[in-house]
């Protein structure tokens, strides 16, 4: 028996999701929710008439009840951010709607994994987590998983190697205020100033690489994608299933997503991403990865720019 995996919020990325799942082998049952019934209605009837090309697959537009035994449940629901405006500028209004939804999809699912995709994303993350009740391991907040997919197609197209190859991350909030630790930057387990070196002493024409500028594509790629297009949606969606596939496999894998922290790096009550173990239990738990000093003051930063933010919320 295959998975079932039930969407709330049928915009964009939900709708997305939705249809890059029905095409994956991840779900073999998908319910799609949204209080828009027309729309959610329409999404599915638009996908489901193009599933005659793969297995069999169940995609309803249904209810929270609809809901049950669901082993994965992703919450795309909230205001879309407009052009210009910051993610945080979206919290109050989309926690009021996080706020509505948990105790129903929490009742009726109360077994499944969350994933966190609303923006702003690390305090819908916090917030789900203090009123749904559920055990910590259960939530999972997507994070920078998505500013980390940026980072490392950043460093394939600079450094003209295989994406595969890359082992980078971005650490703090899914926003302005995160970073690269650049520390623990490597390819193919060569730290990337080495790597620099070696492929300049082999006569590569390679520049060196701006890292500053590196962050800033990481930062504004986002909002320059919603300047020109008026939203993203392929690049989330396709991150958010990558990591159902990582929730169903058989063994954990590392991945940046947001989570709530109890002391690391000197970090406490917040949700934000560092690497985490991520597997078919859910959150197992943090890996330590090795900071510098002002790598760790980057990110308690980044974590202290999200408490203010959660102050002034009516949670």
């Amino acid at each position: 028996m295959g998975s079932k995996i039930t969407i709330i919020g049928a915009g964009s990325v939900g709708a997305t999701i939705a249809f890059k799942l029905s095409y994956e082998d991840i779900a073999s049952e998908i319910v799609m929710i949204d209080i828009n019934k027309d729309k959610v209605e329409g999404e599915v009837m638009d996908i489901e008439q193009g599933t005659c090309f793969r297995s069999p697959i169940s995609i309803i537009a249904g209810d929270y009840e609809d809901a049950k035994d669901s082993d994965i449940v992703i919450i795309t629901s909230g205001i879309a951010r407009k052009p210009g405006q910051t993610r945080i500028e979206l919290a109050q209004t989309n926690v009021n709607i996080i706020k509505s939804i948990t105790p129903e999809i929490v009742k009726a699912a109360p077994n499944a994994k969350y994933i966190i995709v609303s923006n702003p994303v690390d305090v819908l993350t916090y917030v789900f987590t203090k009123i749904s009740g559920l055990p910590e391991n259960q939530i999972i907040g997507s994070g920078t998983l998505l500013d980390t997919a940026r980072l490392r197609y950043g460093l394939s197209s600079h450094f003209k190697v295989a994406q595969k190859n890359i082992h980078a991350y971005v650490f703090g909030e899914h926003g302005d205020s995160s970073f690269v630790p650049w520390s623990g930057a490597d390819i193919s387990s060569v730290n990337i100033d080495d790597y620099y070196e070696s492929m300049k002493a082999h006569g590569a024409d390679l520049a060196e690489l701006d890292k500053d500028g590196m962050e800033e594509y990481v930062h504004k790629s986002g909002g320059q994608v919603i300047a020109k297009k008026g939203a993203t949606f392929y690049a989330v969606s396709v991150s958010v299933c990558e990591l159902c596939s990582i929730v169903l496999a058989a063994s954990d894998s590392v991945a940046t997503v947001s989570t709530m922290m109890h002391g690391e790096y000197g970090i406490d009550d917040v949700c934000l991403s560092v690497l985490n173990l991520v597997g078919p239990n859910g959150v197992q738990g943090k890996i330590p990865m090795r900071l510098t000093d002002e790598e760790v003051a980057k990110l308690q930063s980044s974590a202290n720019k999200l408490k203010e933010v959660i102050a002034q919320l009516d949670i």
